[in-house]
């Protein structure tokens, strides 16, 4: 089980400007082959099959733990993309096209099917779906797959980072290059257990260091790129028999008990013109006072 909290993996900035088209690229993130869809469902899958859990206890503990970052990634590109659109259409009557600017963006099922908000689909619209998922059973198979599958979230999150320079889109894709690059550090030094193979020095895949980002260096000065988390407060603590030693660019690494300490969530506002959420001020109180009643509150 996954316990969930309220929170955010970090703060957004909130936009000045709406940018549906760099929202449409973010999507690739979300709901591409190598987004964070792919990715949690990947290792999701992986840790629901896992076979001798007790005698292979710290690679299970790995891609679990893994697992339960990746879907606070998913919920952070959602967010971002949700950020990034909104404000793109105005209100107005609906006879005189209040969303006609949305006829000119790259995704117009973000304006027709969601409500100007993210849904699990790649940058051209074509929905997320099963087929990305890879669990053969065979623990070394699977870590390599999950190694390749890192690398591959990592190039095209420097791809989006150079299409775009929204800052919403560069905060997300900073921090999310500094924790992908944890992913992939902990699956080259699983795999070097497994084998005696060190697959560190492949990298990093593609040969660019994460400082090279300007919204990545913050993250590595707080030492996120060192710091893995068990996502749980009793489980999955023999992740530190694969997070030990340095990291490659100095520092000791560091495995935390517990989640980060997150964010508060962004606040969605009302889209009239999408007829989101259909509750005005005045239904809100009626439910309200229906909701107080029901729970015998005066």
């Amino acid at each position: 089980m996954i316990k969930r909290f309220n929170r955010l993996a970090i703060e957004l900035p909130t936009p000045t400007n709406p940018d549906a088209n760099a929202a449409a690229a973010v999507q690739e993130l979300l709901g591409g082959r190598f987004g964070e869809m792919s990715t949690l469902n990947n290792y999701m899958y992986q840790s629901f099959n896992f076979r001798k859990r007790g005698k292979l206890k710290p690679f299970f503990d790995l891609v679990s733990s893994i697992t339960a970052e990746e879907f606070g990634h998913v919920e952070l590109v959602s967010h971002t993309i949700n950020l990034m659109i909104y404000g793109t259409t105005q209100p107005g009557d609906v006879n005189s096209a209040p969303m006609a600017a949305a006829t000119d963006k790259r995704n117009t099922q973000h304006f027709i099917a969601t409500a100007q908000t993210s849904f699990p689909f790649d940058s051209m619209g074509k929905a997320w779906n099963g087929d990305y998922v890879f669990s053969s059973g065979n623990l070394l198979l699977d870590l390599l797959h999950n190694f390749f599958l890192e690398c591959g979230a990592r190039t095209h999150k420097m791809r989006v980072y150079e299409m775009t320079s929204n800052p919403v889109a560069r905060e997300m894709i900073g921090y999310l290059l500094v924790r992908g690059g944890v992913h992939v550090l902990a699956y080259a030094k699983a795999i070097e257990m497994v084998t005696g193979v060190d697959i560190k020095k492949m990298l990093p895949v593609p040969d660019l260091e994460n400082a090279a980002f300007e919204t990545t260096r913050k993250f590595e000065a707080e030492g996120v790129h060192r710091k893995l988390y068990t996502f749980s407060d009793t489980d999955y603590r023999d992740i530190a028999l694969i997070w030990a030693g340095e990291h490659p660019l100095g520092g000791q690494l560091e495995t935390i008990i517990g989640a980060p300490e997150g964010a508060p969530m962004p606040e969605l506002r009302s889209i009239s013109e999408e007829f989101a959420p259909g509750i005005s001020q005045e239904d809100f109180y009626q439910i309200y006072e229906r909701l107080k009643k029901n729970a015998g509150i005066t």
